[in-house]
């Protein structure tokens, strides 16, 4: 790397002093035999400071320069899953030797920070219009249609705990953008899968399903829970049946089983578990199982059934209070992802 020429002070006086007597930068720069931008810089520190004097550096000389730093900067905004290790390497390239953690700071004075990235449904462009269209068509539901949904889904927990997650570089609110999101496939893995039942005055039926769900197994599951679980909720005639677009709750089956049973079925964007409030009631469920450190499968499901029923209706009943702020994120996402 080249080193900058150091030019005295008393050279830097006598360019302020003929600045003075009237002559400009090109003049100057003739004079002195330097570029006119050197000359500019140096009458500018004189104007601002009254000196042309250098004051020593405080601390040690920083490593990375501000353009180096700009690059660091514009590298993680393109690509946010860009690691500390593959900076370290461009550095390197520039003759730049620096620890992991001096590209960290650096990066944290950006307001940039390494975080896990949220997982989330691959979204098309045809999911992102049914989901605008879903949420702008129940914008103005009142509260009384959403207390008569018996909102249902399944789950799949694991024994052991969670995977870990993957981090991306970004700014602080900007966790659901497309970019900074981890799309996942339903079902991703776990040892017991469950499905389950909430309406606003609390928790309905929570079952296990046995091997893998076929439409079949699934239509026994609804004919054994639905009507046992919207008797016990007091749901009144008129209530509303929500699922996913999952194919076994889709088959000619299955409809012609919610035509002879007269389910009347929420009609549901794809993709959309974030318009689901049972979704974080599964959270609180794991987290609540987790931490009684389950050993075995049976236990696994005993401690999921009694945690459960613990659910207070007030945490239902606020999701399904504040359902409108979902369907006002969706609108505001242009249909994209959210934070629910």
């Amino acid at each position: 790397m080249g080193v900058t020429k150091q030019l005295s002070n008393d050279l830097k006086t006598k360019i302020v002093h003929h600045h003075g007597l009237g002559e400009g930068y090109r003049k100057l720069s003739q004079r002195f035999k330097l570029s006119v931008s050197t000359v500019r810089n140096i009458l500018r520190k004189w104007k601002t400071t009254g000196s042309v004097q250098v004051k020593a550096r405080s601390g040690r000389p920083r490593k990375i320069s501000d353009r180096q730093k700009r690059r660091m900067v514009r590298t993680v905004r393109v690509n946010p899953q860009t690691s500390t290790k593959d900076l370290q390497h461009h550095l390197a390239a520039d003759g730049v030797t620096v620890h992991r953690s001096t590209i960290r700071r650096t990066l944290h004075k950006e307001m940039l920070y390494a975080r896990v990235m949220q997982r989330k449904p691959f979204l098309r462009p045809q999911h992102k219009q049914s989901r605008l269209r879903y949420a702008q068509a129940h914008l103005d539901k009142p509260a009384s249609f959403w207390n008569k949904v018996l909102w249902t889904d399944e789950t799949k927990i694991e024994l052991f705990g969670h995977n870990k997650g993957r981090y991306a570089w970004r700014k602080k609110n900007t966790a659901f953008q497309e970019k900074h999101l981890l799309p996942t496939v339903k079902y991703g893995g776990g040892s017991i899968m469950l499905w389950g039942c909430v309406a606003s005055a609390g928790t309905g039926n929570l079952v296990k399903v046995e091997g893998r769900m076929d439409s079949t197994q699934y239509q026994q599951i609804l004919e054994t829970n639905v009507q046992e679980s919207v008797t016990k909720l007091k749901l009144r005639r008129g209530w509303i049946f929500q699922q996913d677009n999952d194919l076994k709750h889709c088959s000619k089956s299955t409809k012609a089983f919610m035509q002879r049973n007269k389910y009347n079925v929420l009609e549901w964007p794809s993709q959309s578990p974030d318009l689901n409030i049972i979704e974080n009631l599964w959270c609180e469920l794991k987290r609540a199982v987790n931490a009684r450190k389950p050993s075995n499968l049976n236990e696994l499901e005993m401690f999921c059934k009694e945690e459960w029923s613990k659910i207070p209706s007030t945490t239902i009943q606020t999701l399904v209070g504040t359902y409108r702020k979902r369907l006002e994120a969706v609108i505001s996402a242009k249909g994209g992802s959210t934070k629910y």
